[in-house]
């Protein structure tokens, strides 16, 4: 089964602040894609209407205008018709508000140092009241002219009878361009509010030919302002509002996600560690939203329970320790009192045995208070902190001459291995190991008689130290508690309860284990700690 990790928060916090950034961002470059798509819908309508007017004015010509006399100019097949750029831009029209640049205005028609060509003039005299008629439709300003570039007709009755051969747009017409679009900069007009003109800052030129027989026989001049991202917007402001709408439903189901992600837990962590003040039990978070509210609840959960545990070991530990130094201070007590007000009646071995039990008190006191400070300094250890690393036959060495002058039977067998402990807390480990053996290997527990055996092994990065003894052994009611602090079968023999718990938080400080296992006879201790072999020089 695949468990799926929850999401790290400095991502949640990534996805947050890129979708904040790309919101105005993505905003910004959809208005300026709209707003282009405004142009080229204004240049597609303006050259569609530039190829009606054209097409009039070639009918016009070819039938002849009724008040002019001169026949009608015959056509070229090969021009007649739109241009096939021209239809190429009706397709898919040139004009990119992020590619062509916006030109300057163009400047006013100036007066002609000639009038027009009077064919020309008699077509454009018969479609000005078309014009009209037309501007109030498609709000285009309109301009035809001659072959030279002379205005015959216009939207604006001024423009007639002046040149726009100035004009960039007509010059290229007149010289050969199928089509010539443009965007200009628009000057500031007074126009009414709701006017599409009103807040236009530029203006599409189209400039189409009139196709003719010898070439242009005119241009149709077309331009307007085309609607603004604010004018096509109010004319979908329903859309707008149910999108800003939607938008923000989106926003608030964010951020409660984002609560629930990320707040929610964080405040159920806060929970949990109050309770874990008061003592209570804590559990890590089922639906923790976070990988680092995960941890975190963990690791509360952990430290609850490591705490937990302490408290009630230190709670055993002060209840044992307590029972432990009763009796030999009750003891102590006793024959103080009975030497106190007995002094002079008792006899001198009355007064001998009295002394005797303060001595005999005082030592087990001096033992427990000797073996609660090496446990102390046992339970100190954190694994992975030693950095020391020992001989184990270096500190055997000290140690089974001491032993031996007991009369123990020690025999050492496998290989020379260090293992990563102070040489003092090695010592004190293996001097328990053989205190437990001397009292419960030999019949008086001095350990004279008791037969001993220590085995050294390496496995993998691990050490095995095996301690065993051909004692009576150990009742399965006992094996489980023989690590317990206090726990011991001979409180008569000196026995503290102390010498297998220290052995253990050496064991378990330093990383590795401490553990009884089955043997025949005796009992038989493994202790398991990091180390290794030691090289063999004949090996290099």
């Amino acid at each position: 089964m695949i468990v799926r990790q929850p999401p790290r928060l400095w991502v949640l916090l990534l996805v947050c602040n890129l979708t904040v950034l790309a919101l105005p961002v993505t905003a910004l470059w959809a208005m300026r894609l709209y707003e282009s798509a405004l142009v080229r819908q204004t240049e597609v309508e303006l050259i569609a209407q530039a190829a009606v007017w054209a097409a009039a004015f070639r009918q016009e010509l070819r039938h002849g205008a009724p008040d002019a006399a001169p026949a009608p100019i015959p056509m070229d097949s090969a021009n007649a018709g739109l241009s096939a750029t021209a239809v190429s831009l009706l397709r898919r029209p040139g004009l990119d508000l992020a590619d062509d640049p916006v030109l300057p205005p163009l400047p006013d028609p100036q007066p002609a140092s000639q009038p027009a060509e009077p064919l020309a003039a008699a077509v454009g005299r018969a479609l000005t009241p078309m014009i009209g008629d037309a501007q109030a439709v498609t709000l285009a300003a309109l301009r035809l002219t001659d072959s030279r570039g002379v205005v015959v007709a216009a939207s604006t009755a001024s423009d007639v009878g002046r040149s726009l051969a100035g004009w960039d747009e007509v010059a290229k017409v007149l010289a050969g361009a199928p089509i010539a679009t443009s965007m200009r900069q628009r000057d500031a007009v007074d126009a009414p509010l709701n006017s599409i003109s009103r807040t236009a800052r530029l203006r599409v030129f189209v400039a189409l030919p009139i196709p003719g027989s010898a070439g242009p026989a005119g241009v149709v001049v077309l331009s307007r302002t085309p609607r603004t991202v604010g004018q096509a917007i109010w004319g979908k402001r329903w859309a707008v509002i149910g999108l800003g709408a939607g938008l923000l439903i989106a926003g608030v189901l964010f951020a409660v996600g984002l609560s629930a992600l990320v707040t929610r837990p964080i405040g159920v962590v806060v929970t949990q560690a109050q309770r874990a003040a008061l003592g209570s039990e804590v559990a890590p978070l089922r639906h923790p939203g976070t990988r680092e509210v995960a941890d975190l609840s963990a690791a509360l959960t952990r430290m609850a329970t490591t705490l937990d545990q302490r408290s009630r070991y230190i709670v055993a530990f002060a209840t044992s320790v307590s029972h432990e130094f009763k009796t030999p201070l009750a003891g102590l007590r006793g024959a103080a009192e009975l030497l106190e007000d007995h002094a002079e009646t008792l006899s001198s071995d009355e007064r001998s045995r009295l002394l005797t039990v303060v001595s005999t008190s005082t030592q087990r006191l001096n033992v427990l208070v000797g073996r609660l400070l090496e446990l102390a300094r046992a339970d100190m250890m954190r694994p992975g902190v030693a950095t020391a690393s020992t001989s184990v036959a270096t500190v055997l060495d000290g140690l089974l001459r001491a032993y031996r002058a007991r009369g123990m039977n020690i025999t050492v067998s496998g290989d020379d291995v260090r293992v990563a402990l102070s040489p003092d807390a090695l010592a004190a480990l293996l001097a328990s190991l053989l205190d437990n053996a001397a009292v419960h290997a030999s019949t008086d527990g001095s350990g004279s008689g008791a037969n001993v055996s220590i085995q050294l092994s390496v496995r993998a990065d691990c050490v095995q130290i095996v301690v065993s003894d051909q004692g009576p052994g150990m009742s399965p009611a006992n094996r489980a508690r023989v690590f317990d602090p206090f726990f011991t079968t001979t409180r008569e023999k000196g026995g503290t309860g102390l010498g297998l718990a220290i052995v253990r938080a050496i064991a378990v400080g330093a990383g590795g284990t401490a553990a009884l296992v089955d043997s025949d006879f005796g009992a038989c201790f493994r202790i398991e700690l990091p180390g290794s072999r030691v090289p063999d020089p004949s090996d290099r």
